[in-house]
């Protein structure tokens, strides 16, 4: 007969804002996840210092698992999602489109109408996750060149592309959760 212990445990990763001293986890995270760009620690104590109310911590048995920096553009209703990162252990559970409505739901992003980050081309899992969320929330995505390799990068790094996601009202929103 099976035992209480031996039954598989889902756990569900309290989301939450960080806060500066999430700074080093937070760091040691995006390393781990390829092909995320490395900011340097103190990129990420910024972000969570003075970005606190738009940046998303997910934690796991005292783990920090996933990490979203987002801000608002300064004079638009745009949230704009700068690095989306789900640890591996945190993997298939859905963590990231998560993280991304809970973001939504703030008051720090209650008058956001769109959503805006970007992607390079061969950046499968991002393309996957925000295809999925604007599903999820029945939003229209777009996008288009931005940063181009010529013309922005010297021929340094692969065009990244501004995708545009049209939030629903927040009741709409609130309702599709």
């Amino acid at each position: 007969m099976p035992k209480e212990s031996d039954k598989p445990r889902t756990r569900k990763p309290r989301l939450r804002k960080p806060d500066a001293t999430d700074g080093a986890a937070i760091w040691e995270l995006v390393k781990s996840c390829k092909p995320l760009d490395e900011n340097s620690m103190y990129c990420n104590l910024v972000q969570t210092d003075h970005f606190r109310d738009t940046c998303v911590v997910a934690e796991l048995g005292g783990d920090i698992v996933g990490w979203i920096s987002g801000y608002m553009i300064p004079d638009s209703d745009d949230l704009f999602v700068w690095q989306v990162a789900v640890s591996p252990q945190a993997r298939g559970l859905g963590l990231g489109r998560e993280m991304l409505r809970s973001l939504t739901e703030r008051s720090a992003c209650a008058d956001a109408t769109h959503m805006k980050t970007t992607i390079t081309k061969s950046n499968e899992a991002s393309w996957a996750l925000f295809k999925a969320f604007s599903r999820s929330i029945g939003g229209e995505l777009v996008d288009e060149p931005h940063f181009e390799r010529d013309t922005h990068f010297e021929g340094q790094h692969a065009t990244e592309h501004m995708v545009t996601i049209a939030l629903p009202e927040p009741e709409i929103l609130a309702r599709a959760a």
